[in-house]
C-alpha cells in the first residue's frame, strides 16, 4: 500500500508499506516537491504492488502536497495563453486540433483516411526521444524477425532497366 508523507526537509515522499516478520515495513519510493506525471511513474516503477495514479493524487492532496495540473489542461491553458496573446497556430495543426477537439480520438472506422492519418500524427508528436527509440528498436527487432525467403548470404538480383524498350 503507498502512501505520502512530509519530510523534515520540506520535501515529500511517497513510501509503500508491506508487513515482515518483525512486523510493518516502509520504504521510500521516491521524493519530489511537487507530485508530476514523471513522479507517479518513477513511484509506479519502483513498488512492489503499484499504486494508481489518482490513488497517488489524492494521498498527495491529503498530505498537502502539490499535484501538478493534468498534462493536457497544462497543455490547454498554455495554449489558450499564446492565442490570447495574438500567436497563430500554424493551419496544418490548426485542423488537427479542431477536429480532436469536436470529434475526440476515434477509432477508425467512421472519420476519413485523412483524418485518421492526422491523429495518427497526433499521437507521435509529444512523443518523447526515449519512446521514439523503443518504437524504432522495436521496429527493428520486427523487420529482423521477417523471413528472408532463402536469400541470407546472397546478393540480390534487380531486373535490368533497360531503356531502348520504351
Amino acid at each position: 500500500m503507498a502512501f505520502v508523507v512530509p519530510t523534515k526537509s520540506g520535501r515529500f515522499e511517497i513510501r509503500e508499506s508491506r508487513s515482515t516478520p518483525a512486523g510493518p515495513r516502509s520504504r521510500s519510493l521516491v521524493s519530489f516537491t511537487e507530485l508530476t506525471d514523471e513522479v507517479i511513474e518513477k513511484a509506479r516503477a519502483k513498488a512492489a504492488k503499484p499504486p494508481g495514479t489518482e490513488e497517488l493524487r489524492k494521498a498527495a492532496r491529503r498530505a498537502g502536497a502539490p499535484v501538478a495540473r493534468e498534462p493536457v489542461n497544462r497543455a490547454a491553458r498554455e495554449l489558450i495563453g499564446e492565442l490570447g496573446k495574438g500567436r497563430r497556430v500554424d493551419p496544418t495543426l490548426r485542423h488537427i486540433l479542431l477536429d480532436l477537439l469536436r470529434n475526440g480520438r476515434s477509432d477508425g472506422t467512421t472519420s476519413s483516411p485523412d483524418n485518421e492519418a492526422a491523429h495518427e500524427v497526433a499521437e507521435w508528436m509529444a512523443a518523447t526521444p526515449a519512446e521514439r527509440g523503443k518504437a524504432l528498436v522495436d521496429l527493428l527487432l520486427l523487420a529482423d524477425a521477417l523471413p528472408s525467403g532463402g536469400r541470407r548470404g546472397k546478393p540480390l538480383d534487380f531486373p535490368r532497366l533497360d531503356s531502348s524498350n520504351s
